[in-house]
């Protein structure tokens, strides 16, 4: 074992891996607590096999206000103290753990599966499952251990795994009184695909494209954060042009899935004249980064150490053009709804989140910020064209429809203000710079503030220079848990709007 001490670092700089301090595991439980109580976050926690029958957990911890990282680990073998019970935050990773690799959380208060997939280490599972019980390729409803609550007028009410439409499956298993929801649970895994596993060995031609396919919807999110850990591992830096394009295709992104889910809460209450008009205008936005790269999310755009497509001066100027008709034309749909009290009493104070509670379970993104959440990888880590521009934070303090509602509408504002400044006066110079071999046996850890919230991915590489283990948290990972709370106390017709107004990836959380 090494020294107990805290290993801090910068998400832009790589460290080696022998420098991880590894604790014993009650040291390991206390310092991370510390450190959380202190008002560290935990943004990564996961396992990885060591030598012999034993897991490695490796914890990293953002501390935002002095832009810096912190990383810890542990040896278990088949069970740990589990942090859940002090910290909420913990509780997702913790059964992710679990799962993976067989070793059990002493004391997790919600120990369920989260993918429904054979443990990483055979002869192990946290359940206690024999290693040739079959495991379905879909969530066991009939069999998960479902919360109940007991009672003669108390009902349930299942949603999914299939739904109407074309969103991705999800089971939803409501505890209700009359028409009030007592609890929500959430259970995923009908997407699992084995991303981080195929994604050993690498990087090869299979890397990116997977990157990009995390979440379709966040493919410019995925792929950037991928390409900043190759860049951090090799010490490499794009040229200040690339930059600017990776941060304009980005803001893109943001504007499209912002203004198509503004125009989906406008569905959810009946409002058609905002939902066709953001249904048409997020496809602008969309069409907008195809004029940069030939593919409408951005596709075949980013990679390590460059981008493969110039922004020219008419290219510039046809974008320009577009994004402010198109800024002003979502302006005017999203007013409507502002001005229609019938909507805005179904948004108030409907799917509440507070503060605390956002803070606790360590939510991200436009759904933390409207809990009045600071939290913003653009300001608390700011990387590529973010080192060099200024987006003003858009928070609510409500933690309702409308605050998370309000949220993207600001940040469609903002991002179209900085994506017409940067694109009026683009740096000049190469969008390609070479990124070498990855090193032996480092750790680079990369945040991009994706639609969603914070995109994490987390790289170490072995002693040959390749990818020994490939970690990403999707916002979507930290969130889900705050959707089952907004639905406390409401209504079960509320569960479309609340559901829409979080709009979380189910494929982004099964990888």
């Amino acid at each position: 074992m090494t020294v107990s001490i805290d290993l801090r670092f910068h998400h832009a700089k790589p460290v080696p891996l022998a420098d991880v301090p590894c604790l014993e595991p009650g040291a390991f439980r206390t310092r991370v607590l510390e450190r959380v109580r202190e008002g560290a976050r935990i943004v990564a926690y996961f396992g990885q096999s060591d030598a012999g029958d034993r897991v490695r957990l490796h914890a990293i911890l953002a501390v935002e206000r002095t832009s810096t990282l912190i990383a810890q680990s542990t040896l278990v073998e088949d069970d740990f103290d589990a942090l859940t019970p002090e910290c909420p935050q913990a509780h997702w990773f913790e059964r992710e753990i679990a799962e993976q690799w067989g070793v059990v959380p002493r004391g997790h208060p919600w120990l369920k599966p989260i993918r429904f997939h054979r443990s990483y280490r055979p002869g192990h599972d946290a359940w206690g499952r024999p290693d040739d019980e079959p495991i379905l390729p879909s969530a066991p409803c009939d069999r998960y251990p479902f919360y109940r609550v007991e009672g003669p007028e108390i009902h349930e009410v299942a949603v999914g795994p299939v739904h109407a439409g074309v969103i991705e499956p999800g089971h939803f298993r409501f505890q209700c009184h009359g028409e009030e929801v007592l609890h929500l649970e959430i259970s995923l895994g009908y997407q699992h695909r084995g991303i981080e596993r195929s994604l050993l060995g690498g990087p090869d031609r299979r890397t990116l494209p997977m990157m990009e396919q995390v979440a379709g919807d966040t493919s410019v999110g995925h792929a950037t954060a991928y390409c900043q850990a190759i860049e951090s591992l090799t010490g490499s830096e794009p040229p200040l042009r690339a930059q600017a394009i990776r941060g304009i295709a980005l803001e893109l992104e943001r504007l499209a899935n912002h203004t198509g889910d503004l125009g989906a809460l406008a569905n959810d209450v009946g409002f058609l004249p905002t939902a066709s008009f953001c249904g048409r205008l997020r496809g602008d936005l969309l069409n907008a980064t195809a004029l940069i790269c030939g593919n409408r999310f951005g596709r075949g755009l980013i990679t390590p150490g460059c981008v493969n497509f110039d922004i020219e001066p008419d290219r510039a100027q046809e974008l320009i053009r577009r994004i402010t008709r198109t800024i002003d034309e979502v302006a005017g749909a999203v007013n409507l709804l502002w001005n229609s009290l019938s909507v805005q009493s179904r948004f108030e104070d409907t799917g509440t989140v507070p503060r605390g509670v956002a803070e606790d379970l360590g939510l991200v993104g436009p759904a933390a910020r409207a809990s009045g959440v600071d939290r913003d990888v653009r300001h608390d880590f700011p990387r590529g064209i973010y080192q060099f521009a200024y987006i003003p934070l858009s928070t609510r303090s409500t933690g309702d429809v409308h605050a998370r509602a309000f949220v993207r509408m600001l940040e469609i504002r903002r991002a179209g203000q900085f994506l017409l400044a940067l694109l009026a006066q683009l740096p000049g110079g190469e969008i390609r710079k070479p990124t070498g071999t990855l090193p032996p046996d480092q750790l680079a850890v990369s945040f991009v503030e994706g639609w969603r919230g914070e995109v994490c991915h987390v790289a170490q590489t072995d002693s040959q220079g390749r990818l020994a283990h490939y970690k990403i948290i999707d916002p979507s990972f930290h969130n889900w848990i705050g959707l089952g709370m907004s639905l406390r106390n409401q209504q079960v017709s509320d569960f479309p709007l609340c559901n829409k107004s979080f709009n979380l990836s189910y494929c982004g959380h099964d990888l």
